[in-house]
């Protein structure tokens, strides 16, 4: 189906003519008569073309051009400009982003170049909605709400999120510190039916004990010395959304029979207060702490932890999605660069080999302050290593760069061994990298890994493999060993 046609001009004699002969011509038409009109017909569904006049009421062409970009509308504008308004269609295409424009009066020559007009315009703006179309599908390919990741395990996230997210089950989110927990708690909200309501995050590790109870349940007036006003707390404030305690784990106990009553109930009871005051919300809760440790030594209440997982998600820490590390670091550099006012377009090889290369320990966190860090401090229009490295783990970077020592007499066959094993290693048991940085096919290197390591793990076709990993350290570990014993023994 053919985009619909807005024709905005004051002259009802034109808007009527150009309706008319453009339904002669096959095309679904509409007339504002002025350019107000006309935006609240842009903004209430999507016209591929416009006929703006320059000079219109309420809104003249200039301004709803500049509308039409600021509510980045795929439509085109063809501009309608009389014979003193040339110079100011001229600068609306150079500078406003027109389409095109034409000439009053509307004679029959004029007529058959506005209809070829409109049907190059109509084809830009097909070919823009297409284009949005394939953005939005990686989009929603590659994000789930403020989260970011493709990976197989990031895949299983945002399938677990989909079922939970639309029911009233408490959550309990696990992870490295870093890993985007809170993130995960706003997409579970905001794929809710509590989206209209409010989300509320609150750090339990943060605060103090005492503090910590006051923010959580609230006081009344008088409660304690200087509390002269009643305060409402994050329960109350959360009513018809959405609470998330980060860290809950970090709670003292007697707080944590204090919320888990709460939950029960569904009430709150400030401090000093007597009445119970209902409350409709959901928790979502998150911690950094091994679960089982936690419950074994009493840190987290078994019976709070039954009630606040009812539904558990584990974020796999940065190390354990290689694949989405460049996806992230590229989202980074385009809103950092954006945010100050930077032209900051990509990463050298260096850069990515450092970024690939690194364990990323403190997570999403890590990287996102990392790239921030070098897009401040970068001076050209690309990021390389030297930009991107922390001061503090250069001369580590620099001794990461292995090398293979190979004794007199060695023979070629060990001398690829070596090769081979230390490069797969310093990989992290990556056979696509391993490949590339040896200049040899995958496939060799799963043919003489497979034989080296006699079936610990052999490396699949999709990269990195823990088990394959492992008994590489283990044979190195092994060489350095007998090496030392032998130069003992000398």
């Amino acid at each position: 189906m053919t985009a619909k046609i807005l024709i905005a001009d004051d002259e009802r004699a034109i808007t009527e003519g150009l309706s008319a002969i453009l339904r002669d011509e096959g095309y679904d038409t509409e007339i504002a008569s002025d350019g107000q009109r006309a935006l609240e017909r842009l903004v209430a569904e999507p016209f591929g073309v416009v006929l703006a006049d320059l000079k219109m009421p309420k809104i003249d062409g200039i301004a709803l051009l500049r509308e039409i970009r600021q509510h980045d509308m795929a439509t085109e504008c063809i501009v309608i400009s009389g014979q003193g308004t040339i110079r100011s269609a001229v600068d609306a295409v150079t500078d406003g982003g027109a389409f095109y424009f034409i000439e009053k009066p509307l004679n029959a020559e004029k007529l058959s170049e506005l209809k070829a007009l409109i049907k190059k315009a109509l084809d830009s703006f097909e070919l823009k909605q297409a284009n949005r179309a394939l953005t939005n599908e990686l989009q929603a390919l590659t994000h789930y709400g403020e989260l970011t990741g493709q990976s197989e395990a990031m895949r299983t996230v945002y399938s677990i999120l989909d079922a939970v997210a639309p029911s009233t089950a408490s959550v309990l989110i696990l992870g490295e510190s870093g890993t985007g927990k809170e993130l995960v708690a706003r997409a579970i909200h905001h794929k809710s039916d509590r989206a209209k309501g409010p989300f509320l995050a609150l750090n339990c590790a943060a605060l103090p004990k005492d503090i910590l109870e006051n923010e959580l349940f609230g006081h009344e007036k008088g409660a304690f010395t200087g509390s002269t006003n009643e305060k409402p707390g994050a329960f109350e404030m959360a009513d018809g959304g959405t609470l998330f305690l980060d860290e809950v784990g970090e709670m003292a106990t007697d707080i944590q029979v204090k919320l888990l009553r709460a939950l029960e109930s569904r009430s709150v009871r400030r401090l000093g207060g007597k009445k119970e005051i209902p409350v409709d919300i959901r928790v979502v809760a998150a911690t950094n702490k091994n679960l089982q440790r936690a419950l074994e030594e009493g840190e987290l209440r078994e019976d709070l932890y039954y009630r606040l997982a009812v539904v558990e998600i584990e974020l796999p820490p940065l190390r354990e999605r290689v694949g989405d590390i460049k996806l992230l670091a590229t989202e980074f550099l385009s809103r950092f660069s954006r945010e100050n006012n930077k032209k900051i377009l990509s990463f050298e090889d260096d850069a990515i080999e450092w970024i690939l290369r690194h364990n990323w320990p403190g997570n999403v966190r890590e990287l996102k302050n990392t790239i921030e860090s070098a897009v401040i401090m970068a001076k050209g229009t690309s990021i390389g290593a030297q930009d991107i490295i922390p001061r503090r783990l250069r001369a580590q970077a620099d001794a990461s760069q292995a090398t293979v020592t190979l004794t007199v007499g060695a023979t070629l066959a060990e001398a690829r061994r070596q090769m081979l094993l230390r490069t797969f290693s310093s990989t992290g048991g990556d056979v696509e990298r391993t490949a590339r940085t040896l200049g040899i096919s995958e496939s060799e290197v799963r043919s003489e890994l497979g034989s080296l390591l006699g079936g610990a793990g052999k490396p699949e076709s999709n990269g990195a493999t823990k088990p394959a990993a492992k008994a590489v350290a283990a044979k190195e570990r092994g060489t350095e060993r007998a090496k030392g014993k032998a130069k003992g023994r000398r």
